[in-house]
Order: C-alpha cells, then structure tokens, then sequence
C-alpha cells in the first residue's frame, strides 16, 4: 500500500508518508483520517490503488476502507483491484452512482481482440474461423487465449489442436488448479467436483448431489468470489461453471473418485424428472449408465416429442439405448420405427415393429387397463401402451407406402382406423393421411384431397399444429394441381394463422408455408410477394423446416409417420 501510495500520489506530504510508514499499530481508522486531511487540500487528481484486496481479511482494515469511502476527498479516486466481492458497501455506493464496476464479462477479449493478441501479439498467424472457435472455447478469457497460445508455438497443426483444446490441456490444468482450485477450502473442493457433472446448476439441484443444504449459498459465494461461474439468468438462480473450468472439474472427479460419477448423474437424472425437465434427466441417465430409467422416461416424453415434431431428439435418444433395453419395450420399438420413418431412414424398421406386435400378440385381451402384463414386457406409459395397435398399424402403411405397395398400405391404414380408440385423434388423422397419400399416388385428387382435409381435422384437435402444417402443403399441393389456386392460398394462410398463435418459438413447418405461399404468389404473377414470402420464410431458419420426405408430407408426424 505505501509503494502503491508513493507510485501514484507523488505530492503526498512526507509528513503522511513516515506516519503511514511507521504506525504499524496505529487504529487503520487514524491512518486514514490523516490521509484524508493530507489529500483533501489537494488541487490535483489522486488515485489509490489497493490491488489484491482480497488478501485482506483483518476486520479493522475493511472498516476503515469502508470509513475511507464514506468521507472521500472530491479529487481522490479509490481503486480496488479484487478476485471477489470486497465487504464494502457495495449496494449503496451503486445505488448513489458512486461506483464504477469492471466484471470477469468486461475484461473477456472479443473475438477481434482475440485476433489481435494471437496473431499480432503472439504471432501465429491463425485464421478468423480458428479466432472464432478459439475465442468460444475460452469464452474471452484473457489468461487462457495466453495458455493456449503457449501450447500452439512450435505446432504445425494450429487447427487441429484448436479443434481438441480443452480443459485437459496441460497449461490449462496447472493453472486451474494450482492458481484456483487447491486455493480454496476443502469442503469448497469438494462442492466443485460433486456439481462439476451439470451443465446447468441452481442451488435445490446442488443439494441432492452433494447431500448438503447450502448450495445456493455455496454459488452465491461462487459467483461473488468469480470463481469461473457463469449467471444463466439474471435472478442468478441458474449458473454454469466455465466451459474449461468444467473440464478441469470433471477430469479430477473422475481421476478421484470415479465410482461416484455414475451415482451423481442418477441423482440429477431423478432431481431433474421430479421438477419437471425431462429432457435434462434423460441426458444423466444416460450419463449414468441408468438406461432403464432412461428408457422410462423417454417412454413418457414421446407424446410431446411428437408434438413439437421433434423426432431426431427421439431418435438420437432410442439409438442410445442398449438393443436388450429397447426390444423389451413395444412402445420405444414403435417409436423408434417412427421416428426413422420421419426422418427418411427406412432400414431397420420392419423388425422393430415386428417386435412390437409380438408383444401385443402376448397380450392376452389387447391393451387395456388392469390387463396381465406378459413376463419381461416393460410398459412405462399405458396410455401409450393403449394406442400402440393402431400405432404399429400406421407405420406399416408408411413402410408399405415407401416400398410401393399401395394396395398393403392402405389395408394397414384402414386396419388401423378400425384399430383406433374413439379419442386417438392423433392415429386417426394420421391413418387418413396416409389413404389421401396412397389416393394421390393412384391419381384420386378428390379421395386425396378429403382425406387430408379429415386428417386436418383431428391433428388441430389435438394441438399438433406442426403436424397440421405438415398436412397443410399435401393439402395445397393437391388443391395446386386441381387448379384451386386461391383454395391452396387460404390453405397455408389458415395453417400459419393457426401457427401464430402459438406460445414460444417458431414452430417447424412455418418456412414451408411461407415457401408454398411464394410458390402460389408466383403462379398469380406476382413476383413482389412471391420474392417476399420467400425471404421471411429463409430468415426463420432452417430449424424451422420440416422434414423433407414423402411420409412426413402426408402426414406430419402422425404417431411417428
């Protein structure tokens, strides 16, 4: 501090200086109070620069910082360089617009600086698309850019190492742990490692993995003491640890105690089903080698998959799960079949299906409540249990459609109408797709055409408003091809009307409606609105999109089709 003083106060009277040198003592309050009287009559600008503040921890010291800021000189400017929170009024300096803050999210290099240290600075000539992914596995942190330029001098392959850079790099763990993890606290050490396994972390979640009930105080310390915690939200209910910290974290959790790793994913699995983010709690079953839980939970998660049209999700989720697993579940090899239907994949799907109906053939009365389940059959959701007839009726008419035979499709379509429960609107509309599809195929625009309009009907009535965008382009081509322009035009208005409507974000299909619209502005001759519709329909991205194939044209997704 004194050095500091002489550095940057060099009109300080000599006086202070010898009395801040020797009362060593001395109250820290009496110090200051003599420095105030000393710096107040000054006519020039005087910054104090405490640096390391968080070395402090003598009680005395931080009251008389805080009696330093309450009775500051006009002209002396207080400068605390700190790796966390100082105890100092912080809010109701804030609050007076006393105080200038400088954050971890202030100091990150942008992806130009970036550029200009690596290249400049350290000269390693790398490309803008190497800044860029380098830039985002560091997330702008200064020290790291400068650990892995140290490890990139002498490398010829710049790009490749970028590509793998990560926690385990070795510049990178010495740092984090000597410099930040073994300088804190045991029971801190060991907060870190139990949570290191999340993506995401609020403090209830902590607690069931580390069996403690501090965890929101343990990440508001975190967070205050910027130990590489990312807020998620801007109430700081949610954080993440830094990308590379996450790394370092993971990798000594599982070099210590490896046994523990596979019990932490269980427990967040079951915390994450229990407060309702099913999709977080399948990703740490899986992770936790928990592939009947897993499974379960997919079970119950595909209703609203196939909702939102999210069928590759269901599908990267089933191919995860072990063959002995999935072939016991005739619901999952239902699933399955479907989602490799929608997503144009059609190998593998009869014998999944085949396995699903030689479940329901065990089935002593059919699906029902209060029904005998057949030994080593597992059923996670029974109303979905209680569809699957009509279901696997459904995709075998898809796959008989994909391999030509239009006659065997539409018998399974029609088998799976009589199959159908009363209130499966969803099967039923899907069923109806596929006769207008395999209608279209022959030549019958007028069976076609009611068919789809039927299958239009049951999708909206169950709030597949993606299926029923999907629908909605069969329905309009068909009525293009008859000559019904300003039919087909009502078409994609009342699908994206309905569209609009709903909550959240664009739904997929809506590119389509707005590519058909273009389409049909095009044919009317009008290239301003065609061009229009066309270019809003590119800014929505290709997300947006639905899956460009034949079965999912027909129906949208149907129970899997």
């Amino acid at each position: 501090m004194i050095a500091a003083l002489r550095t940057v106060t060099p009109g300080i009277g000599a006086s202070t200086l010898a009395l801040l040198q020797e009362a060593q003592t001395a109250p820290v309050r009496l110090l200051l109070t003599t420095l105030v009287n000393e710096l107040g009559a000054s006519v020039k600008d005087t910054v104090l620069l405490l640096d390391d503040y968080h070395v402090i921890d003598s009680h005395e010291v931080q009251d008389g910082i805080s009696f330093l800021l309450e009775h500051l000189p006009p002209r002396l400017h207080l400068v605390i360089i700190n790796r966390a929170d100082p105890a100092l009024p912080l809010a109701s300096l804030r609050a007076r617009g006393e105080l200038v803050e400088f954050r971890a999210a202030d100091l990150r290099f942008t992806t130009d600086e970036a550029a200009e240290y690596l290249n400049a600075a350290m000269g390693l000539d790398l490309t803008a698309a190497d800044v860029a992914t380098l830039e985002g596995r560091t997330e702008g942190w200064i020290a790291a850019l400068q650990l892995a330029a140290l490890s990139m001098e002498g490398r010829e392959d710049a790009s490749g190492f970028i590509v793998g850079f990560a926690g385990d790099d070795r510049y990178v763990v010495d740092y984090l742990v000597e410099e930040v993890l073994q300088r804190q606290p045991e029971h801190v050490q060991g907060f870190l490692l139990q949570t290191s396994v999340l993506d995401r972390m609020t403090g209830p979640l902590c607690d069931a993995l580390t069996g403690q009930d501090d965890g929101r105080t343990m990440l508001e310390a975190l967070d205050k003491g910027n130990l590489f915690l990312v807020p998620l939200d801007d109430r700081r209910r949610w954080y993440r640890y830094h990308h590379l910290f996450a790394d370092v974290l993971q990798a000594r959790q599982l070099d210590e105690h490896p046994h523990r790793v596979p019990q932490l994913h269980q427990q967040a699995s079951r915390w994450f089903a229990a407060n309702g983010h099913r999709a977080e709690a399948i990703r740490h079953a899986m992770a936790g080698g928990d592939f009947p839980g897993a499974a379960a939970l997919v079970e119950r998660e595909m209703p609203a998959l196939r909702r939102d049209r999210r069928e590759v999700t269901l599908r990267a989720w089933l191919e995860m799960l072990p063959v002995e697993v999935l072939r016991v579940r005739p619901v999952l090899c239902n699933g399955l079949a479907g989602a490799l239907l929608s997503t144009g994949t059609f190998e593998g799907v009869e014998p999944l299906l085949l396995d699903a109906q030689r479940w329901l053939d065990r089935t002593a009365d059919g699906p029902s409540e209060g029904r005998e389940v057949p030994s080593g059959m597992v059923v996670a959701d029974d109303e979905e249990f209680r569809r699957l007839p009509a279901g696997v009726a459904v995709h075998r008419a898809g796959l008989a459609l994909v391999r030509g035979d239009v006659d065997t499709a539409v018998g399974f379509a029609r088998r799976a109408l009589d199959l159908v429960l009363e209130d499966d609107h969803l099967a039923r509309g899907a069923a109806s797709a596929l006769l207008g599809l395999a209608a279209w195929t022959t030549g019958n625009l007028e069976v076609a055409h009611a068919s789809y309009a039927e299958c239009l009907v049951h999708l909206e009535q169950v709030g597949h408003v993606s299926d029923v965008l999907g629908c909605s382009i069969a329905l309009a081509d068909i009525q293009l091809v008859r000559g019904h322009l300003i039919a087909a035009m009502r078409t994609f208005e009342r699908a994206l009307q309905l569209a609009s409507r709903q909550e959240g974000a664009v739904l997929r299909g809506t590119v389509d409606m707005h590519v058909g619209m273009g389409a049909l502005h095009y044919e009317l001759d009008d290239m301003g609105a065609a061009r229009r519709e066309v270019v809003r329909g590119l800014e929505l991205g290709e997300h947006t999109w639905l899956p460009q194939n034949a079965l999912s044209l027909a129906c949208g997704h149907g129970p899997g089709v």
